[in-house]
């Protein structure tokens, strides 16, 4: 079982510290699973301090033996209840602090009020945002992690062209894909930071089930097999001549990667393959212009310029009024991480931030286009994704 490396905790520490003190803050108490797994490399039932200054304090009520085990961290204590927490970090000499920072956007408000109770005269103040920021630059060792979640994704989509039969389920397909990504190492399933976005790994999507769309946001979800789960895979029966949509998320070591590819078994309509093609030229066009300081926004801005330009206004990133209002996204720990591709987003692209762009087209007869993952370097993006990207035709 692979470990986070200690220096790698140590500096994304380091640069949480700089931050928390630009904000004036004493620190910070961090609980969602993705952003203590990156800060203390091992996911409890705990709660983690981090000082402005100072070392960080795990607090874990189960299971203390196993974040004993995976954490580098100096400082793992038992803790049986918030209640505890003052006394516990009063015993290693943090005291009085007048302002903490919590994740705000994945908080729930009974939480916030037991830490109110628990320091009365402690003022709580935003810290996703500063969190957000940090991990959106990745290291070498985080880009590692995308590299064998992709391979993971090439596995998985590699066994698509050995399986796909006509009249089997879409649900038939997808277990196949997932059974052989799970053999590959798959670990767990992709995490979303968004409120009620829920997600598991992915969808298969065959004809006009491709055009079903749901709450999720992106632009395409999938029939799902009931309304509780309106996405993904459904029981629609896989034909001659329609597109087979697969849209999939690897996880590596608590790392994502993102890719879509679509197949075929016969040939595609011409309008489908049209489609496909300008997709793929809308998606080269993207990457032109990506560059280190490139504006987030611009590669959708050009993307929906030539889309519409291309008479495809109602089904770009969408079919008409459930068209998504993103071209792509940052994928880490969460599949919705920052960068986020869309209009009025000047935020810069740098080196070291991890990304999936996925230009796509939806209409009533189905979903095609083209996702995959890539990473900023000085000399513009890197491809990641190892799949081929061409229709994967079957007879």
């Amino acid at each position: 079982m692979l470990l986070t490396p200690r220096e790698e905790i140590e500096s994304r520490i380091q640069k949480f510290q700089q931050e928390l003190a630009g904000k004036e803050l004493d620190g910070a108490v961090i609980v969602l699973n993705s952003d203590m797994f990156y800060l203390a490399g091992t996911v409890q039932n705990a709660q983690l301090f981090v000082p402005a200054q100072g070392e960080p304090v795990l607090m874990i009520r189960k299971s203390l033996r196993r974040g004993q085990e995976e954490s580098p961290l100096k400082n793992v204590v038992p803790m049986k209840s918030v209640k505890d927490m003052p006394g516990i970090l009063q015993s290693f000499g943090y005291g009085s602090m007048g302002r903490i920072g919590l994740e705000f956007d994945v908080l729930p408000v009974n939480n916030l009020t037991t830490y109110q109770r628990a320091f009365p005269n402690t003022a709580f103040l935003d810290v996703s945002p500063l969190l957000r920021k940090i991990r959106m630059i990745k290291s070498p060792f985080e880009i590692e992690q995308v590299r064998a979640a992709m391979r993971i994704l090439d596995a998985g989509f590699a066994e698509i062209p050995r399986v796909l039969r006509e009249g089997m389920r879409e649900v038939e397909l997808a277990s196949y894909l997932e059974a052989a990504m799970r053999r590959a190492g798959l670990a767990g399933n992709a995490k979303m930071r968004a409120f009620n976005q829920d997600y598991y790994l992915g969808n298969v999507c065959v004809g006009s089930s491709g055009a079903m769309a749901s709450g999720m946001d992106g632009s395409v979800s999938g029939c799902g097999l009931t309304p509780a789960w309106p996405q993904g895979a459904g029981n629609k029966i896989i034909k001659r001549n329609e597109v087979v949509f697969v849209d999939y998320v690897g996880v590596a070591n608590g790392y994502c990667g993102d890719q879509t590819r679509v197949f075929c078994i016969g040939q595609l309509p011409p309008k489908m393959e049209q489609a496909f093609k300008e997709a793929m030229m809308i998606n080269e066009q993207m990457l032109s212009i990506l560059k280190p300081g490139t504006a987030a926004e611009e590669p959708y801005l050009l993307a929906v310029k030539i889309a519409e330009e291309l008479g495809y206004k109602e089904h770009f990133l969408g079919y008409r009024e459930d068209r998504a209002r993103f071209v792509g996204h940052g994928v880490g720990l969460e599949t919705d991480e920052m960068p986020v591709f869309a209009p009025g987003l000047k935020n810069p692209i740098v080196p070291g931030m991890v990304f999936a762009l996925e230009p796509k087209f939806v209409f009533e007869e189905g979903a095609i286009g083209t996702e995959s993952t890539y990473v900023m370097t000085e000399d513009g993006p890197e491809c990641l994704s190892i799949t081929p990207q061409a229709i994967g035709y079957i007879e």
